[in-house]
C-alpha cells in the first residue's frame, strides 16, 4: 500500500499567456502577497536562456564550466546549475511541491496543472488543448495581482482539503522500569497500544504502527513501519513513515500517553493550515515542545532529515524552525500529554491501576 505522491494534489497555479501579456510583472507582485501569509512560495521560468546564477571564474562556475552540475550554498540562498537537458518541469515539480506551500510557474502552458491564461494586449484566446486545466481567461483590463492572488488561495485551501491524513502509533522499548514493552501494558482489560489505536482510528484515512515488538492480535492486520536504521527514539519511528509514505500528513501518539483523549486529537487537526509544517504544543508557553502527540505535515520531513544527517537527534530543534506552530492546548486537554515511565509516576498522578 502506498500513496504515490501527486502533483495534482498540490497547490501549483501556472501563469500562460502570450508574449507580452504581463506574466512576470503579475508573478512579481503575487509572490509578496503569498509571502505575507506565511507561505513558502518557489517560482518557475520558462524560456531562460544561458541562465547566469554565478560570476565567471568563481570556483563553483569552473566546476560548472569543467563540465559537473554544480550545487552553491550559502547561508541565505542555495542554488542549483545541471548540464542535464532531460530535468524537465515533470521531473522538478513533485520536488518542488514536496518542500513548497505553493508553485508558481510561468509559461509551461502544456504541462498538467492549473492555470490562468493572460490574453495579452491583442485578447488572444488560449489554445484549445489547454481548456481541461483552465481556472480563467483574463483579458489584459481583467489580470492584476489580487485576482491572481484570489485564485491562488482557493487552490492552496482546496488542495490541503486533498491530503490525506494517516494515524502512526509509536511503539516504545523494553521499559525495564515498567516491567515489559510499555506498548502492552494493559488498563481497563486493554494494552495501551489498543487504547491508542481506538483513539486515532476513527480521525485518520489509515492507522500505522512504527517500530518493533509483539502487538495484540487484534492489531495485527496493521500496516508496520520498522524505525529507521541508525537513529534513535520518536524522530526514528515518525521519519521512518514519513519516508514510506511522502504524500500524506501524520496525526502521531506515542503509545505511553494513557490519558490522552480523542478530543485533543481533533484539537491537533483543527490548528492546520497552509504554511504550517507541524503542530507541536507547548502546554504552559515555556518552550518545552510536546512532538509525541502531534500533526507532521508531509512538507516537514524536509526539516527532520536535516535533524537526522546533523545530530542531535531531538526533535524539539523543529521549535527553530519556520511553519512550526507551538501552539497552546485548552487548560482541560493538558492530562493527554503526560507521558507515563514508571508505575509511581501512573498511579501518583491519580491514574487507573496498572495491570503487568
Amino acid at each position: 500500500m502506498n500513496t504515490a505522491f501527486s502533483v495534482q494534489s498540490c497547490p501549483v497555479l501556472g501563469i500562460c499567456g502570450r508574449s507580452g501579456a504581463g506574466k512576470t510583472t503579475l508573478i512579481e507582485a503575487l509572490i509578496p502577497r503569498l509571502r505575507g501569509l506565511g507561505l513558502s512560495v518557489a517560482a518557475v521560468k520558462d524560456g531562460v536562456r544561458q541562465a547566469q546564477v554565478d560570476r565567471p571564474g568563481k570556483d563553483s562556475d569552473r566546476f560548472f564550466a569543467a563540465g559537473a552540475d554544480t550545487a552553491l550554498f550559502s547561508s541565505e540562498q542555495r542554488f542549483f546549475r545541471s548540464h542535464q537537458s532531460g530535468m524537465g518541469l515533470s521531473a522538478l515539480l513533485p520536488s518542488l511541491c514536496a518542500a513548497y506551500d505553493v508553485v508558481v510557474v510561468e509559461g509551461h502552458a502544456a504541462t498538467d496543472v492549473p492555470k490562468v491564461w493572460l490574453s495579452g494586449p491583442d485578447n488572444e484566446g488560449p489554445p484549445a488543448y489547454l481548456q481541461g486545466t483552465l481556472l480563467a481567461v483574463l483579458r489584459r483590463e481583467e489580470a492584476d495581482a489580487d485576482r491572481l492572488f484570489s485564485f491562488a488561495q482557493q487552490l492552496i485551501a482546496e488542495k490541503q482539503q486533498q491530503t490525506a491524513v494517516w494515524g502512526c502509533v509509536l511503539i516504545g522499548g523494553q521499559s525495564s522500569r515498567m516491567g515489559q514493552p510499555k506498548h502492552l501494558l494493559q488498563q481497563g482489560g486493554r494494552t495501551w497500544l489498543e487504547g491508542a489505536a481506538e483513539k486515532l482510528s476513527p480521525l485518520v484515512g489509515q492507522l500505522v504502527l512504527s517500530g518493533s515488538g509483539l502487538i495484540p492480535a487484534a492489531l495485527a492486520d496493521l500496516p508496520r513501519v520498522p524505525d529507521v536504521p541508525g537513529l534513535a527514539g520518536p524522530l526514528a519511528g515518525i521519519l521512518a513513515v514519513m519516508r514510506w509514505q511522502p504524500a500524506v500528513s501524520w496525526l502521531v501518539m506515542a503509545c505511553d500517553l494513557p490519558d490522552a483523549q480523542p478530543e485533543s486529537l481533533r484539537w491537533l487537526l483543527e490548528q492546520r493550515r497552509p504554511g504550517i509544517r507541524a503542530v507541536l504544543p507547548d502546554l504552559n508557553a515555556g518552550g518545552r515542545l510536546e512532538p509525541l502527540l502531534a500533526w507532521y505535515d508531509f512538507r516537514c520531513r524536509a526539516l527532520l532529515e536535516n535533524i537526522a544527517a546533523s545530530g542531535p537527534l531531538r526533535l524539539h530543534r523543529l521549535a527553530e524552525q519556520a511553519g512550526v506552530l507551538r501552539a497552546q492546548p485548552p487548560l482541560h486537554l493538558h492530562g493527554s500529554w503526560r507521558n507515563v515511565n514508571t508505575p509511581e509516576e501512573l498511579a501518583g498522578q491519580g491514574g487507573p491501576a496498572l495491570s503487568v
